[in-house]
């Protein structure tokens, strides 16, 4: 959903969740830029830059270094600064699978990927590096849908961020 200024242009997106074709949940009040930038970061993780190139399958290779971080976590939030209808976060978690062949531990890193609804009904999905690549792109190019093809990588007003005023 468009979140929109003061004369209607859209700017920026909201997420809404869906379960079964049934409104779920509303969270990530602007976060568009922050999805764009977490996909750009997972698809250079699975190329093997920074610190991820130490996991060799690049299922297991994501941007954050840690073993154990949160990726991203959207509530939603009245005016107050109250939290609640909706929660939708991202947390890397490593797994360790025995292999009785070799007869060793491997360490696996998996996205977990949760929702949470208004009436606290949640979901998870397990995912590797590009599947989570694959659903956070579905989303950027969803909300892009969203402001009429802008994309959410860029700013498009020159200066915007950078402490220059008109």
């Amino acid at each position: 959903m468009a979140c929109t200024d003061t004369v209607g242009t859209p700017y920026e997106i909201t997420l809404e969740l869906h379960r079964d074709g049934t409104p779920y949940g509303s969270v990530g009040e602007r976060c568009g830029w922050l999805l764009a930038r977490l996909a750009r970061g997972v698809d250079e993780a699975r190329q093997g830059r920074g610190a991820a190139r130490r996991w060799n399958d690049p299922d297991d290779r994501f941007p954050d270094e840690e073993p154990e971080s949160e990726l991203f976590s959207f509530r939603y939030r009245t005016r107050s600064g109250l939290v609640g209808g909706g929660e939708l976060r991202c947390q890397l978690r490593t797994i360790p699978i025995w292999q009785p062949a070799p007869g060793q531990w491997r360490l696996t890193r998996r996205a977990y990927v949760e929702a949470w609804g208004a009436t606290g009904v949640g979901m998870r999905a397990v995912l590797t590096s590009a599947e989570l690549s694959e659903f956070v792109r579905e989303l950027v190019h969803e909300a892009e849908g969203c402001l009429g093809g802008r994309d959410l990588a860029r700013n498009p007003i020159a200066g915007a961020g950078t402490g220059e005023t008109r």
